[in-house]
């Protein structure tokens, strides 16, 4: 299987869809923030499909006549689909893979791995077992390894099997999981600035994100889209958390940001799947 070019970093702007649910479909609008900082001309986000709680089977399943993304496919205009499943790899990931395949020799999807909702892997959302957001405190580094490990491998098995049908890598892996442990384990050790707790990364005893964990999320896109160190950005969000995130917020701190760069970036370039390797 050959794969397509790796580690030459990208300084035009490539046409970018987003397909997700709510640990997802804001990484459009940093994308697009990001790429402005990092002086990346003609950056585009091509659109935006959002179903919470929604596997992407979920998002394949829009009627054709509404589904901006198959549109946007067939016509060739897209360069990078973000996607991401709730609850573990499912039939919607090879669809839009062949899809992009089909009509875009050079697209790329680019699979979310997500921190797990409560920690916890398989996730049923109908079966919900956290009630406060402090149970996320509880958790050690031990405690978190073997059900990411169960995650990651399905996650990976599927992407592979998808590639190997396909005869090139189309999927690839954006590691915000992995990006998550280190800042984790960060957080454990009293190293990451501004962030006192684990719970200070979730909104929710589910585990959506608050603003920093946003922030690494799309630094870790950033690099995996445009092959390139997010170190040295301004912080994002300006826009994105106007409303959620006052400048007197502890998180808001160039020590924090430098160190949500690093981990995306070392996150990036050690994951086999993500395109890059530094």
């Amino acid at each position: 299987m050959s794969s397509q070019q790796t580690d030459t970093a990208l300084g035009t702007g490539l046409r970018v869809f987003t397909c997700g649910h709510s640990f997802h479909y804001w990484v459009a609008g940093l994308l697009a923030e990001l790429a402005g900082a990092a002086d990346v001309a003609g950056h585009q986000c091509v659109g935006v499909s959002c179903i919470g709680g929604s596997r992407a089977i979920e998002h394949w399943d829009v009627p054709d006549e509404e589904n901006e993304a198959k549109r946007a496919l067939r016509a060739g205009a897209v360069d990078v689909l973000t996607l991401s499943c709730m609850s573990g790899p499912d039939e919607g990931i090879g669809k839009f893979a062949r899809l992009a395949a089909e009509h875009s020799p050079n697209a790329r999807l680019l699979l979310q791995e997500l921190w797990l909702p409560e920690d916890r892997f398989p996730f049923d959302p109908s079966n919900r077992v956290r009630t406060a957001v402090e149970e996320f405190d509880h958790a050690t580094m031990a405690d978190l390894q073997p059900p990411h490990a169960a995650y990651f491998a399905a996650m990976e098995e599927s992407a592979s099997a998808i590639n190997a049908e396909l005869g090139r890598q189309v999927v690839f892996i954006t590691p915000d999981a992995q990006a998550t442990l280190l800042l984790r384990e960060k957080i454990l050790a009293g190293a990451a600035p501004g962030l006192g707790k684990q719970s200070d990364l979730f909104a929710d005893p589910w585990g959506h994100p608050t603003p920093p964990l946003q922030m690494l999320s799309a630094y870790c896109h950033f690099s995996v889209i445009y092959r390139r160190s997010p170190l040295g950005l301004s912080m994002p969000g300006e826009e994105t958390f106007a409303n959620s995130w006052p400048a007197s917020s502890p998180w808001r701190n160039d020590e924090l940001n430098c160190l949500l760069q690093q981990l995306a970036w070392q996150a990036v370039i050690q994951h086999h799947m993500s395109g890059v390797t530094g």
